[in-house]
């Protein structure tokens, strides 16, 4: 198996630019997911890869092979995407064997890539069966094991669990995860559910309008995000962004009607800030009179409490245990100030 490295690749339809200059490093055998909001260009950057877009200037590197203006087939990578495209009439083993067939591979080497792959995905009771007789996560993995009977160099995934229902979804990740394990390979997933990347990711890229905003391990975005966008994105429920200004070195904000003191080098007293606080980071405080309870959603064993602060503001809080929030109760916020973030109400980045 083999990296994938991008050099400032632009995409371009007409006079409109769509991908910005992005450099990318992606290491063999890791396994990377691109997230972002609808439109962010994480599944063209993934077609670029694969041959599918063109890429209009830098270059795209599989291992060695500059590959930017090969065809698709001659890249080494073998590509799944959000819908099944499996042939109806053909089984379970014919559909994940028909591209070697028809570049004229030995029936004998058909069947034992198709028998491995089958191994691999646990469809061996499945072989002889039709689309049709399976189930949509049992499709999946049909259309999985047909790429990985090609044997490529690396595994594109475009979205391939959004046409699964939550059950399914869930196992799906358990088997993509599993078998990157088993095979080694270098995977690059593109998804818009940051549950599926911080579950699946070795490293996940952040993608906004085109450009890169952030690269790293899971937890590393999520504990240490570069600004608003990536703190908001990464995490569910979202990062909670509270209007304040810094103050006597702490932020005072009008919601909490207090000061909270970050551990971060503070701007100059009168500068615009967002204090950026996790929902696990915050405590309910039922002696307190600053927000109204409006929802608390009971997940178990953690719930979340949806609150409204006088000035307007939205916040979350999570709340573990037996004792819930009332709905309509009036209730202050306990903060963790040494978890609190900062960052510039003007361009978002990281105060630190």
């Amino acid at each position: 198996m083999t990296g994938v490295t991008l050099e400032r690749v632009v995409k371009r339809y007409g006079e409109v630019q769509v991908i910005h200059g992005v450099d990318l490093a992606i290491q063999d055998g890791e396994f990377c997911v691109f997230v972002g909001p609808s439109g962010c260009g994480k599944s063209t950057l993934l077609r670029m890869i694969a041959g599918l877009e063109e890429t209009s200037d830098g270059a795209i590197h599989i291992g060695a092979r500059d590959v930017t203006r090969m065809d698709p087939a001659e890249r080494g990578v073998a590509m799944v995407f959000q819908t099944y495209a499996l042939y109806p009439h053909m089984t379970v083993g014919e559909n994940m064997g028909f591209g070697l067939k028809m570049n004229g591979h030995p029936k004998a080497e058909i069947q034992s890539k198709v028998a491995e792959a089958s191994r691999i995905l646990k469809l061996d009771d499945y072989l002889k069966r039709k689309p049709a007789a399976l189930s949509g996560g049992q499709r999946q993995r049909v259309a999985i094991g047909r790429a990985i009977v090609r044997g490529p160099e690396v595994f594109l995934f475009d979205e391939p669990l959004s046409n699964l229902d939550a059950e399914l979804r869930v196992e799906m990740r358990v088997e993509i995860a599993r078998l990157h394990k088993e095979i080694g390979a270098t995977m690059i997933y593109v998804t818009h559910d940051q549950v599926e990347a911080m579950t699946l990711a070795d490293k996940i890229v952040v993608l906004r309008a085109g450009r890169i905003e952030q690269v790293g391990a899971p937890l590393d975005l999520y504990r240490d995000p570069d600004n608003r966008f990536v703190a908001g994105f990464i995490g569910s429920p979202a990062m909670n962004f509270l209007a304040g200004r810094v103050a006597g070195g702490a932020i005072e904000v009008p919601s909490l009607r207090g000061t909270v003191a970050p551990p971060v080098t503070m701007p100059p007293d009168g500068t615009e800030v967002l204090l950026g606080l996790r929902p696990e980071h915050l405590g309910i405080d039922p002696a307190g009179d600053t927000h109204t309870v409006d929802l608390t959603e009971a997940l178990g064993g953690v719930s979340y409490a949806y609150l409204t602060a006088d000035t307007g503001e939205k916040l979350v809080v999570e709340e573990r245990g037996d004792i819930r929030s009332e709905e309509g109760a009036r209730v202050g916020i306990n903060v963790d100030a040494a978890r609190a973030m900062a960052f510039d109400a003007g361009t978002e980045a990281r105060i630190r």
